[in-house]
């Protein structure tokens, strides 16, 4: 069975994918939101890429254990530099979350210079390849999701800073490689977002809702249009986003009425 140009069969593995991305980006979001660093996954991300890079330069197998180690090993010095300087520095976070995503860029622009297909790979690391992944490949993200999210709602409060930035940077390494650093940050802050107006007991499920269905909607205007599957998923969650907050607004009359 087809949709467009796209089989069912591929779309079920992106959605998949997809879903794990929001099992973590989600409630993850809302903290990030809630500390005002906004771009910090896009810098862990880009670390992480780095990581990729630097091992794809050293000849290392793409899905090998090696490369998985080198984004791993990137993400977490990239999160223990920004634990540190959010201790030394907090009024320049921010700033200093950007800084460390430009240089990272950078650095992999330079390792890509001479690599003949410097540009292929750049464009997946951004936009990712969420139609490609193989069912098999997301058994051990998933694994490792439930663990991470096992931890962040029953020790959330007690993971500190630097338990937050580790969980953070685990979370960012394997989604980067399963969609893309664009989809990695709007999964995460869109969602986020969307949920901010609402009560809070109701934001976990706004959230969640709204990912979902910015997913489902980007992948069957994917496989209809044949557009760009990630960059569809990006725009289709800002669709969901603007509805969620024309939602919002008269719910938010209606709840401070009934508290009059």
């Amino acid at each position: 069975m087809s949709l467009g140009n796209i089989e069912i069969g591929i779309l079920i593995p992106a959605f998949l994918a997809g879903l794990l991305v929001l099992a973590t980006h989600v409630p993850l979001g809302q903290q990030v939101l809630n500390r005002g660093i906004v771009f910090i996954d896009l810098a862990i991300a880009q670390v992480a890429g780095l990581g990729v890079t630097a091992a794809d330069a050293l000849g290392f197998a793409p899905q090998g254990w090696r490369v998985q180690a080198a984004a791993v090993i990137a993400a977490l010095a990239g999160a223990l530099v920004l634990t540190w300087t959010e201790k030394k520095w907090p009024e320049v976070q921010e700033a200093l979350i950007g800084v460390l995503f430009v240089v990272a860029a950078c650095v992999e622009l330079l390792i890509l210079a001479n690599n003949p297909h410097g540009g292929e790979h750049l464009k997946d690391l951004l936009v990712g390849q969420i139609l490609w992944v193989s069912p098999m490949s997301l058994i051990p993200v998933a694994i490792l999701y439930v663990v991470l999210l096992a931890l962040w709602f029953t020790m959330r409060a007690r993971l500190g800073q630097i338990g937050f930035y580790v969980l953070f940077a685990l979370v960012v390494t394997q989604s980067v490689q399963l969609v893309g650093v664009y989809l990695v940050f709007a999964s995460l802050i869109i969602p986020a977002l969307a949920a901010r107006r609402f009560p809070e007991r109701m934001r976990l499920a706004v959230g969640y809702g709204t990912g979902i269905a910015g997913y489902v909607l980007g992948l069957i205007a994917s496989a209809l249009y044949d557009w760009p599957t990630g960059a569809v998923i990006v725009v289709a969650l800002l669709i969901v986003f603007i509805a969620a907050v024309a939602f919002a607004r008269p719910l938010s009359r209606q709840t401070e009425a009934g508290a009059g």
